[in-house]
């Protein structure tokens, strides 16, 4: 069955959202390899931040006994990957898939997070 356009949806922003055991500590994970920052939160102790970064938005929501699923939660284009990577080893994430050039067009990576979150982190190919 197909939707016609006159029934279609627009969509507007979708993100995605991470169940954390420290909001502190994650925020500065997200902060320290991707520069997000936060611009919304609620709660007291806070349990919900909602991070920015130009067009990407990331929630995190306190969940303190989080175990985290065996596959990837989310996908992150970045403008560079390699440095994301580096950046990623550095502040603790643990590096699930290494980075490479993929056959489909992306340089790319996942790592888990202070969590164990696992984000698939992307950059796409120049052609020359």
């Amino acid at each position: 069955m197909s939707i016609s356009d006159e029934n279609s949806i627009k969509l507007g922003r979708i993100a995605a959202m991470l169940p954390v055991r420290d909001i502190e500590k994650s925020y500065n994970f997200y902060n320290q390899v991707f520069g997000f920052e936060r611009v919304f939160e609620n709660g007291n102790p806070v349990g919900f931040v909602i991070l920015e970064k130009d067009n990407a938005e990331l929630h995190l929501t306190l969940q303190p006994s989080h175990k985290a699923p065996p596959f990837n939660v989310a996908h992150m284009l970045v403008s560079d990957a390699e440095t994301a990577y580096q950046r990623c080893q550095r502040e603790g994430g643990r590096i699930i898939r290494r980075l490479e050039n993929k056959e489909y067009g992306l340089k790319a990576f996942v790592f888990a997070d202070l969590d164990g979150n696992r984000i698939d982190v992307g950059e796409i190919i120049k052609e020359k």
